[in-house]
């Protein structure tokens, strides 16, 4: 078929399934994941649901599962090794040492390859929402990932089999998102729309501070987007549902009148939510449907007087059913939408307050500052004196000149200058791996990049297996091609956040690995009882994060810093911690 192309690689999508109740396939993350196929019509993936309870068959999911997606029900032990180290969802290449791990990830991955088997289906690739960023951020430090792809789902999940014992309780993550919903939109263009909306407004005689009441929209009656009747809908429907159909706004023929122009920006009406990111329907729409319509469904059977605290939610909900294919899709999944009553919207003190149930979100110490400050500052800011140690490895172990040119930083889009202190780096951190590894040990390079680290290590142990960890794809891919290049056999990727790796090994390696990035290394390998070589990251970029506060002690206590040249490793032991600034950038007035 013309404008079709075909894999290149056979791929694989692993889903859990633990059980099915009232039309929904637990976990959640696998209802998800198989939504998102149905609504791509996506074929390209052969998909497995793992089973976590063998008496699960495939005859009680046939309700719940689209018949256009073939399906294989294997157990745990059937998952390739690669697999076993992961969360699931997750997505292999094959020959089996190349995995998407984690519901963000693989999400983003199927959305990719359904654009790039048919490119005609734009709309598909626009669920990856301004700059393709939607749900990009790991959940690690972006507050929105998490709260879509890890405690919505997870609080439902909850809410759901509190439900069948006592009357639950509302997640607090539930009243985030409902709060979220009544927040002004941040768009690219926003300053442009909102000057239109100033002039909507000034022609039907309407005052900026009544908009938000009156600009709500009776479109979710209609069945398409096409039946919208712009006289009565809003600038900000108008513009949403102009891009689920391909139309765009006309571009006004006259210029602005002057009070539209001249008004300041702090004048200018704000963008109410479309759709929950703003005003497109993205993937974070299509993660969020599931789980919001199975706590809709309780809410009515159960807890009906609570639905009017959720006016926001609900109208997102039925507005939701007009983009086009999604009714088909739920149809497919076994949804079944509600009708619900239109609802009046809160004010904001009648709003649900997050205060008064538990946090979602730890409160930062508010003592602590962050920012890009130089490492030295930030400890003498906190009364830690720093003391130099000699270098423990101050010449040159590998001898760069024999290795093959793949193994070389240089292959990759570095200066000479640069390279030079990525091999320097390399030396120092492979120096001290390679005398703590074992024939047979398992070496994790974490936020591995293009696999610098990682690369070196598998050509230098051939006996050890070497896993690559990294969030961004195109690293992971760059660092394969590399690989491939060498003919490594001993050597995996994984495009994962940190928590998804739930695998086993006795050496973590870190170089660079951003903000908190380093911090959250050392806890991993502290928590699998692992060696672990860590270098952090150039800036000593560290903030709070929902894992994190700083500072980690409040006694202070003197640290041992190896020399800066050659670029040293940061070595942490139990008896003595050796920190190091390795960076490419320097302070001014060190070499």
């Amino acid at each position: 078929m013309k404008g079709i192309k075909k894999s290149l690689t056979e791929e694989y999508l692993y889903l859990d399934l633990s059980h099915q109740k009232e039309g929904c396939i637990f976990p959640l993350h696998t209802s998800i994941t198989l939504f998102l196929l149905s609504y791509c019509d996506c074929k390209i993936f052969k998909v497995c649901l793992v089973l976590t309870e063998e008496s699960t068959g495939i005859s009680l999911l046939k309700n719940v599962l689209s018949e256009d997606v073939e399906i294989q029900i294997i157990s745990r032990q059937e998952l390739p090794p690669i697999v076993q180290n992961c969360c699931l969802p997750a997505v292999v290449e094959r020959p089996d040492n190349f995995c998407r791990a984690g519901l963000a990830v693989v999400l983003r991955h199927i959305i990719q390859k359904s654009y790039e088997a048919d490119p005609s289906k734009m709309e598909i690739l626009e669920l990856l929402g301004f700059k393709k960023t939607c749900l990009k951020a790991c959940a690690e430090v972006s507050q929105w990932t998490r709260l879509c792809e890890l405690t919505i789902p997870l609080a439902i999940e909850n809410f759901l089999k509190e439900s069948s014992d006592q009357p639950p309780t509302i997640p607090a993550e539930i009243l985030e998102l409902e709060k979220k919903l009544s927040e002004p939109v941040r768009v690219h263009n926003d300053d442009k729309l909102r000057r239109q909306k100033l002039k909507q407004q000034k022609a039907a005689g309407v005052r900026p501070s009544l908009d938000k009441e009156e600009t709500k929209s009776k479109a979710h009656r209609q069945e398409t987007s096409e039946e919208v009747d712009s006289s009565s809908a809003s600038l900000d429907l108008r513009v949403a549902f102009s891009k689920l159909t391909v139309r765009e706004e006309p571009a006004p023929a006259n210029r602005e009148p002057a009070h539209v122009r001249k008004a300041r920006a702090s004048d200018l009406p704000p963008l109410d939510h479309v759709f929950v990111e703003g005003l497109y329907f993205t993937l974070a729409d299509i993660v969020l449907l599931p789980c919001i319509h199975h706590f809709l469904v309780i809410i009515c059977k159960k807890l009906s007087e609570k639905l009017v605290e959720f006016p926001l939610l609900a109208a997102w909900y039925q507005r939701i059913q007009e983009v086009p294919r999604v009714k088909t899709t739920a149809s497919q999944c076994g949804i079944q939408f509600l009708h619900l009553p239109e609802l009046q919207t809160t004010s904001n003190e009648q709003q649900p307050s997050l205060d008064e149930v538990p946090c979602v979100e730890e409160q930062n110490d508010p003592s602590f500052i962050g920012g890009p400050r130089p490492t030295m500052t930030k400890l003498m800011e906190k009364g830690i004196e720093v003391m130099f140690s000699p270098h423990p490895c101050p010449t040159w172990t590998l001898d760069w000149d024999t290795l093959p040119a793949a193994v070389s930083p240089k292959e990759g889009k570095m200066s000479s200058d640069r390279a030079l202190r990525k091999q320097q780096q390399l030396n120092n951190l492979v120096y001290v791996v390679t005398n703590q590894a074992k024939p047979g040990d398992r070496i994790v390079d974490f936020c591995s990049g293009g696999g610098h680290v990682g690369i070196v290590l598998a050509h230098m142990l051939p006996s050890c297996q070497v896993t690559l960890i990294e969030n961004k794809e195109l690293s992971l891919i760059r660092a394969k091609k590399r690989s491939d290049e060498l003919g490594l056999s001993n050597i995996w990727f994984i495009q994962a956040n940190m928590e998804y790796f739930t695998g086993t090994f006795n050496i973590g390696v870190a170089l660079h690995a951003c903000g908190v990035a380093t911090d959250m290394v050392i806890e991993h390998c502290i928590k699998t009882r692992a060696s672990f070589v860590t270098c952090p990251c150039c800036y000593g970029f560290i903030q709070n994060t929902s894992k994190f506060n700083f500072p980690k002690r409040t006694t202070p206590r003197s640290l041992s810093l190896c020399p800066h040249h050659p670029r040293a490793k940061c070595q942490t032991t139990k008896d003595s911690p050796c920190a190091a600034e390795p960076a490419d950038i320097v302070h001014s007035g060190q070499s």
